[in-house]
C-alpha cells in the first residue's frame, strides 16, 4: 500500500536541499552583494530573507 502512495505523490519522492547546499548558497549570495558594493558590515547583519530581497532589488 505505502509504493502505491508514494507513485500517486511525486512531491514526496523528490530530492530535498541539504544543509551544506543552503549553507553554500548563502555565501555566494553574500559574495555577490558584496562585490555589488554593498558594505561588509550591513551584509553581516542581514538575515537570508533580506539578503535575497536586497539580490532582487539589485537586480531591477
Amino acid at each position: 500500500m505505502a509504493r502505491v502512495k508514494l507513485t500517486k505523490n511525486k512531491n514526496l519522492l523528490r530530492p530535498k536541499k541539504t544543509g551544506a547546499a543552503r549553507r553554500r548558497r548563502i555565501l555566494e549570495q553574500r559574495r555577490r552583494l558584496s562585490a555589488a558594493g554593498v558594505p561588509e558590515a550591513q551584509i553581516r547583519r542581514l538575515t537570508e530573507k533580506e539578503l535575497r530581497a536586497q539580490l532582487k532589488a539589485l537586480k531591477v
